[in-house]
Parts: structure tokens; sequence; C-alpha cells
């Protein structure tokens, strides 16, 4: 089958862009039209900028060819070979491939770069003669392109990075290839053609010389130094490599392949590319290109080695044994470049091969991730070789060489991982480091506690659950820590959930786990069931009380009712040696005003805790169970001077404490029947606050209902209110106000009736009281009243609320 040919003779443009002459000198019979007119836009040919005007024969070898690939409209391909033939001319020969038309013999399109069968002039006749193949390029043997690629390593992996993204996605940036010969570019392609997969290497589109390569099509283009400044302004449609010195390479690191094809290249030998191919199960993989070169003994760079070892450790059952050992003596040999993730790469590939082939082919992989895991800090996670992975003699080798680092990093290392993962190292080769764990533990322990959820990894977890002496010495500093700040540790064991089962007694941190357990139910139960989980009793060990009481109310008071519960079911003694008798006290003076129990429990505290009490916390505690009296009717007469004296004595004394006492006073004062004496001790005690408790409670919406409704209520209030002259500013202040503001509003809402009611009373009582009422209640009467009455000492207290 001949192939269909294409000749093309143009005179070069000349000052006005004209080409003179320019036509098809050539065709072979049946290419349409629509193809001549879509190729003749593939073939033109600019000379360099510095081309002479008038190039001498010598000259016009040194022009640059171009040969391209370009794919046509139809689905065809286009090879052509375009030469400048002298002043103001270049002839093109092409030939045409229909579309899935391959050149005879399969040959790739950058074979044919300088072939003979290229013709620089229109045959005779112009008539194509018959063209049946074209013969091969001499360019492109073995050493030549290896001296190539040699001499271009810098630049070899990124340009096949490149590469490959152009075969998995049309949308790829074009590559630019700047040299000064457009043979070198025609070599970066026969390079780049060896390591695609054949059928990308068939359908790779190029063309060697351009002068303007924004407008090229093609996939790789050629342009020489002068002619790279079209690029800018269009960086993201090009990847530009300059090979000529004037600028470094474009980065290709991050491509496995790509830098293991480069390395392959450099290693001469480009046959590794098929032995590759014919394991792979798909194109651009690095495992299998990786495994081969080392196999071939090529070194790699750490990203290679990775892909090699990953690729291996999935192959394992059916690579033989040799080939297994030499895989691993090549990935373990020297290298200044070792990554993390090679490392990682190299740990899974142990782990895989561990047990499952001979130790001696293990070894030079096991010592050198234990070397890697005591030399490099940070290395990560917990080394995977275990003592059975070594022969005696290499394990005492490491002991000697590893030990000092090993035990020097248990010691002093930062954090909570890197000593789990160097005792690991430890127990693996043999180095005794039992005298660092309990300073190991504490420093674990404080670590736990400050920050849980950080310090406890995975590699933490699993190095502790590995280190059965280290896991009991850090049980037992957290148990004593936990007593010093149970909550902390509860809350370290809910992000944790550190396992602590055998024989430790551990009662604290027991309590914490059950803690954390039952949640926040009812606290006494919860008490009950957290004193249970310690396994001893508080009274043989009296600060399991302490943990306990702090875990439950984290941070805050145990209600009243909740301490008295707590103080009948324990006992006293162990609440008086843990200290917690402190928490019960405190429930008790900040109870809050509404809690009913609080006075009792101060009952309770009294009785119980009598050596323990200052004479400040006793006279607080005698004022609730006062005010408890009070409220129950119980308390001796008195009441007054007695609330004065323990507020003396119980200074500074707590707000809500004061509240409470001096509103059970209060509220028995402006009861019906408060003893004869008890206001007159209030109003000349001089004591402003409990003044001030008196004037606030009688304005209480009770007070004024009481007021409404009960003629014998106004005329003890009024009796009250208006008598005690001359006791002290604060209380004049506050009558005054009280007779104003709370009594007169009241009377003038009372009927005839009722008004006559209270009068009656105050008759009954004697004096001049109910005349005072009269003169007192006439409107407009208040102000003239309240300067010049006096009076005698009122009997009458007025109704509290309930």
């Amino acid at each position: 089958m001949s192939l269909a040919q294409l000749h093309y003779t143009s005179a070069l443009p000349g000052p006005d862009g004209d080409g003179a002459g320019s036509r098809f000198t050539a065709v072979s019979p049946g290419l349409p039209q629509s193809l001549l007119a879509e190729v003749e836009q593939l073939i033109g040919y600019e000379p360099p900028r510095d081309a002479p005007a008038r190039p001498s024969a010598a000259q016009l070898a040194d022009f640059p060819q171009v040969l391209s690939h370009s794919v046509l409209s139809d689905g065809g391909r286009l090879l052509a070979r375009a030469v400048c033939t002298g002043t103001g001319a270049f002839h093109a020969h092409a030939v045409h491939l229909p579309a899935g038309a391959r050149l005879p013999g399969g040959a790739l399109p950058i074979t044919a770069w300088d072939s003979s069968q290229w013709a620089v002039r229109t045959p005779e006749g112009e008539v194509p003669a018959p063209l049946e193949k074209l013969a091969p390029s001499g360019l492109f043997d073995r050493d030549g392109l290896a001296a190539f690629a040699a001499a271009r390593g810098a630049w070899l992996a990124g340009f096949f990075g490149d590469l490959r993204r152009l075969c998995e996605d049309p949308a790829a940036p074009q590559v630019v290839l700047v040299e000064r010969r457009s043979a070198d570019v025609a070599q970066w392609v026969a390079l780049g053609s060896t390591v695609l997969p054949r059928e990308s290497a068939h359908r790779l589109t190029f063309t060697t010389y351009t002068r303007r390569p924004q407008q090229a099509g093609q996939q790789i283009i050629g342009v020489l130094p002068d002619d790279a400044q079209e690029m800018r302004g269009h960086d993201h449609r090009f990847r530009v490599h300059h090979c000529t010195g004037r600028a470094g390479p474009v980065d290709g690191t991050a491509d496995a392949w790509a830098h293991t094809a480069a390395r392959v290249w450099l290693g001469r030998a480009p046959e590794l590319f098929k032995a590759a191919d014919a394991v792979s199960d798909g194109p651009f993989e690095a495992g299998p290109l990786a495994a081969v070169a080392l196999g071939a003994g090529i070194a790699l760079p750490a990203i290679g080695r990775a892909a090699g070892a990953s690729w291996v450790r999935g192959r394992i059952d059916v690579l033989e044994a040799e080939q297994l050992e030499r895989l691993v003596a090549t990935v373990c040999a020297p290298a200044e470049d070792r990554t993390a993730e090679e490392a990682a790469a190299l740990g899974r590939l142990f782990a895989s091969l561990d047990g499952r082939v001979p130790v001696a082919v293990t070894e030079p992989l096991a010592a050198l991730l234990l070397d890697r895991a005591v030399r490099v800090p940070g290395a990560g996670g917990l080394c995977p070789v275990r003592r059975s992975a070594l022969g005696e003699g290499l394990r005492e080798r490491l002991a000697a060489d590893l030990g000092p680092a090993v035990r020097d990093g248990v010691e002093r290392a930062a954090g909570a991982e890197r000593p789990l993962e160097l005792l690991r190292v430890a127990d693996t080769v043999g180095v005794d480091c039992g005298d660092l764990l309990p300073g190991l533990a504490g420093k674990l322990a404080d670590a736990l506690l400050g920050d849980p959820g950080g310090v406890y990894t995975a590699t933490v977890r699993t190095g502790l659950e590995e280190q059965f002496e280290l896991r009991a010495a850090l049980l037992e500093r957290l148990d004593g820590l936990a007593a010093e700040d149970p909550p902390a540790a509860a809350r370290m064991l809910e992000l944790t959930a550190l396992p602590f089962t055998g024989m430790q007694a551990l009662p604290h941190l027991r309590m914490c786990a059950e803690a954390s357990r039952v949640g926040n139910g009812d606290r006494v139960s919860t008490l009950r069931s957290v004193l249970r989980a310690s396994g001893i009793s508080p009274f043989a060990e009296p600060l399991v009380m302490r943990t306990a009481v702090l875990l439950v109310w984290d941070g805050v008071l145990p209600g009243a009712g909740e301490a008295r519960l707590v103080l009948d079911e324990t006992g006293s003694d162990a609440h008086r040696t843990a200290g917690t008798w402190t928490v019960l006290v405190r429930a008790a003076l900040e109870g809050a005003l509404d809690d009913g129990d609080v006075p009792a429990l101060a009952r309770d505290l009294l009785r119980r805790f009598t050596g323990e009490l200052d004479a400040r916390m006793r006279a607080a505690l005698q004022l609730l169970d006062f005010a408890g009296q009070l409220s129950e009717g119980t308390a001796p007469d008195g009441w007054t001077g007695r609330v004065v004296r323990l507020r003396s004595a119980a200074e500074p004394v707590e707000s809500l404490v004061l509240e409470r006492t001096l509103r059970a006073l209060v509220r028995r004062l402006l009861a019906d029947d408060p003893p004869d004496g008890e206001l007159f001790a209030l109003t000349h005690s001089g004591d402003k606050d409990l003044i001030a408790a008196y004037g606030r409670t009688a304005r209480d919406e009770a007070v004024r209902d009481r007021l409404r409704t009960h003629p014998a209520y106004v005329a003890g209030c009024f009796a009250a209110w208006s008598g005690h002259s001359g006791a002290g500013a604060a209380w004049d202040e506050t009558r005054t106000a009280l007779l104003e503001e709370v009594l007169l509003p009241a009377v003038r809402a009372l009927s005839a009736e009722d008004v006559a009611a209270v009068e009656r009373g105050l008759e009954r009582a004697g004096g001049r009281t109910a005349e005072e009422f009269r003169v007192w209640s006439r409107p407009g009467a208040f102000g003239r009243f309240a300067q010049r009455f006096g009076g005698g000492r009122g009997r009458w207290g007025a109704g509290a609320a309930g």
C-alpha cells in the first residue's frame, strides 16, 4: 500500500506578507480539495530571525527543519517535513494517514525525522512516486538517545510529567521545548515516545520548529531561544522548558512515574520500559517501572523508591525469593533524600513481608526502619519491626548502635508519642529502659490531664497497650492526680477511654470512670455509685469521699437537702478526715433563699462538726438555725437582740445568710402578734440593714393584701409605724415612707365600715392613737400630722405575707 503524498512549494513571505508562487506542486490522486486547504495551514515555514538574506548552501544546511505530526479534522493525521530551499522559498513534503492508520510497519511518526525519502523538490512530472514506507532516521540509536538524555538530565522528569498530563487530559498545557537545534527537539520527542505507552506515542503530535508557537496546535512545540518570548502572556497555555541554560528546569517532583522514567534513561536502560509494561495493570504506573529499575540496580529518588516498595508489597506471592531479596536490598541502600512517605511505604512493605519470607530477606529493611525510627524524630508512628524479625547478631549490633540514642530520647523527648515510639524500638533490640519508666509515666500523666484529646493519639494508645510496666506506672500516677483534681481526671477518661483492668486498686480513677459512665442523674444516687466503684470504704480511706464529692458536684455546691442526705448516709467522720465537711458548710452558708432545707442543714452541721467550726462559721450557722426557728414559730423571745449579736459574731457574714435571717425576723415582726418589745428593739438597734429589710418586706404584696382585708391589721400597723419616734433617722425615714406609700393608700381604699373598725381597734388599745388616726387619715392632713405626732411605744405588729 502506497502512502498518499503532498508536495508544496512556496516563496518565503515578503515584507507585505505575500507568498508568491505558493502552491501544491504534486498530490497523490484521491485527496479531496478540502483536505488540501486544511493541510496548507499546517506546512508553512519561516526562517530563523537571524537568518542571512541570501543563505549559502552551507548555511541552508544549518537552518532548522520542521518535522510535524498533526491531527486533521477528518480524524486522519498529517506527517510533514518542511525545509528552506533557498532565498525566499521552502519545500514541504507530507504524507496523509487516514483515521486509524499508522505508518507501515507500525513505525512511530518521530522515526521519520530526516528520513532519506523526504524530498526537497517537486518530483518530475509533478506526480509523487509511490512511497511504501519512510526509512527511519539514523539519529535515534540507543547510545545517542542515552547521551542526549544525560545532557538534558535536569529537564527529563519535568518533561516526562508534562507528557503524561498531555496523554491523560486533552486540555493540559502544550509543551514548549526551547532548543538551539531542531534536531534536539526531535530527540526530545523520540525520548518521550519511548516512555509513553505505544498507543499514546503514535498519537503524540509535535512540530520540531516554528516561529509562532502561540499559533501551533501540536502537543509538543519546538522553538529557538529567540522565539521563546512569544510565550509571554500565555503561561496558562504552555509548559515551557528552556533547555539552553537560560532558565532552570520545570519542576516535576510530584510525579513518581516521571522521575522514575528519567532515572531509567539516565541509567541507559530503556529496555526496562517494555519490561515494566509487561507487568503493569495500566499506563503510567510508577510502581512496576520503579520495581524493575530497582531490580536492575538503578538508583531512584525517594518518590520512586516508595512507589516501587508499594508495588512489590502487592506482588509478594508472584515474585521469586531472589527477586524480593534483591529489591529489598536495593530500596534499603543508603540514601540522603529518604522521605516520610518513602519510610511509610517501606514500613508497609515490611509488614507484608514479615513472617512470609525468611528473616534474611527482611533484615536489611528491619534495620533501616529501626534506625530511622531512632535517628529521625517525627518519622511517624510506631516502628512495625518486632523482635522476631531480627537475628541475634543484628539485634546485638543494633542495641549497641542505637541504645544511647534510644535511652536519651525516652528520657528527654518532648511530647507523648516520641518516647513510646522509642520504647518499642528498645523492646525490639533489647535496650533496658526500666529505670526511665517512672519519670516518663509522670510526664505522660500530666500531658493526658492537660490535653487528653490531643495527647491520646493512636500511637500513644497502641504504645501503652504494649508497655505493661509503663501503663501500670502511668495509672498509679493518674490515680494520684485524680485524687487532686477528680473532675479533670473524669474528663480525661471520657475523651481517652483509657483502659485500666487488672490487679491495681486505682480507687480514684475507678470513681472518675464511674462518674463519667453514670452521667448527670440524681446526684446523691451518683455519689453512692461512685463510692461503690472505688472498692474502698470511705471509713478506711476517707480521701475517696473527697474525690466522690468533687466528682459529683463538679464546680457547684450540693443543695441543702442533698447535703443532709449525704451527711446522714456517710456520717461525719469521713467528711471530717477528708475535709469535705467544708463543702457541706458552704452548702448551708451559700444555700439559695428558696431552699427550705438550709436551716435544718445548719442545725445538723452545728451538732456534728463542733470542733471543726471556727467562731465566725458557728455564728453564721446559728443565724441560719435561728432563721429556721423564726419561720417555724419556735424561736424564744429576744429575736432582734439575738440576731444582732449573732450577726456581729459572724462578720463578714454571707449575704444570703443575712438576707434569710433578716427576712425571717421581719416577717415575724409583721405578723399579727409579735412579742412585746421586739419592734422597739428593732427600731432602736441602729441596724440599717435590719430596718431596711423591715421596710422592704412591709411593701410586699402579701402585706398590702392583708391591709386591704383586715381592719385589725391596719390598726396594728398604724400603731407600730406611727410610734417609736426618736429611735433614729433610719427608722423615721422608713416609717414615714410606709405610712404614706403603703398604709394611707390602703386606708383610703377601705369602706367606711372598715375604717370605723380600725378606729374601734385603736380605741381599745387606749391612748390618743385613735384620734391621731382620724387626723392622719383626713385628706391633706398627712404632712402636718407627720411633723407633729410623736408617741408612745407601739404594741402592734403587721401581718406578714404567709
